[in-house]
């Protein structure tokens, strides 16, 4: 390697990342369809040791463009996806001749509440499941239907849909079950861990720099209670594992597969960072 090669790369590797803007999330309230959401809560204290005293929604930290499109139903373009959600939910699919509908009736009703308590410790599979899990055991058990592949359109809009039904009630995990307290413990590993290029982990950005600004974006605590979500930046309805991998990937990272364990360990434990914000399915972000 060359002397000027050397210093391009010396160059490049003392570059901040991190630019020296701060701001604080904005002071206001959020009301979807005229309901007020959570938007701060104080920091669980079981387990003990979050890092923060108060968790704050990611919406807090959006533009104000950005932020009215979340607080009204008709110009957030993830609606279309929690009303093509309901299509699917409706839809009779496998050799059972059944649709989620079949056995769970009106999903404003039974649904209530459901998606503010994921992930669940499910002693079949001795493993925590999200929704989408949820969803593939529900198909492939009681619909005799094929198992949707990872981030299928109907998967991610179904579980909007689902997530849609708890607009507004605080997020809370049973840690008690099973043996989440384990996924928990090694998700929190997985979150503090450096990977990649960059040697960037989780807390890299949504602990250590929340508020600061990671070259246009502000960065927020990082917190699960809007997923999915809808990202400016990709045009379309993004599935939480689907922005876990995107975010390894950004460190220059191989991601870890969708619904692996390394990954549902650290939903597990993302989900609890955030206990206590309001489920604002479909949130928009940048």
């Amino acid at each position: 390697m060359n002397k000027r090669t050397l210093a391009a790369l010396v160059l490049l590797c003392a570059s901040p990342l991190f630019t020296a803007a701060r701001a604080e999330p904005v002071a206001e309230t959020l009301e979807i369809d005229g309901e007020a959401m959570i938007t701060e809560a104080p920091a669980p204290k079981d387990p003990p040791g979050h890092p923060f005293d108060v968790v704050k929604s990611g919406w807090l930290y959006r533009e104000p463009d950005t932020r009215a499109m979340e607080a009204d139903s008709f110009e957030n373009p993830g609606m279309l996806n929690v009303e093509r959600g309901e299509e699917v939910w409706n839809t009779v699919e496998g050799e059972a001749g059944k649709s989620c509908a079949s056995c769970h009736g009106d999903a404003a009703k039974t649904m209530k509440g459901v998606g503010a308590s994921y992930p669940k410790w499910n002693a079949k599979a001795g493993k925590p499941f999200d929704i989408e899990l949820q969803i593939n055991a529900c198909r492939t058990a009681q619909m005799k239907a094929e198992a949707y592949k990872f981030d299928a359109r109907d998967q991610v809009d179904l579980t909007a849909y689902i997530k849609h039904q708890s607009l507004g009630i605080p997020v809370k995990i049973d840690l008690s079950a099973g043996d989440m307290m384990s996924w928990w413990q090694t998700g929190k590993d997985r979150y503090y861990l450096r990977t990649g290029q960059l040697n960037f982990a989780c807390a890299s950005c949504h602990e250590k720099n929340s508020g600061n600004y990671l070259r246009a974006d502000h960065l927020s605590q990082g917190n699960s209670n809007g997923f999915p979500t809808y990202r400016l930046k990709q045009s379309n309805l993004v599935s939480l594992h689907n922005r876990f991998r995107g975010c390894v990937r950004d460190t220059r990272a191989e991601p870890p597969k969708a619904f692996s364990d390394e990954l549902m360990a650290l939903e597990v434990y993302v989900a609890w960072r955030g206990e206590g914000l309001s489920v604002e399915t479909p949130a928009v972000r940048q």
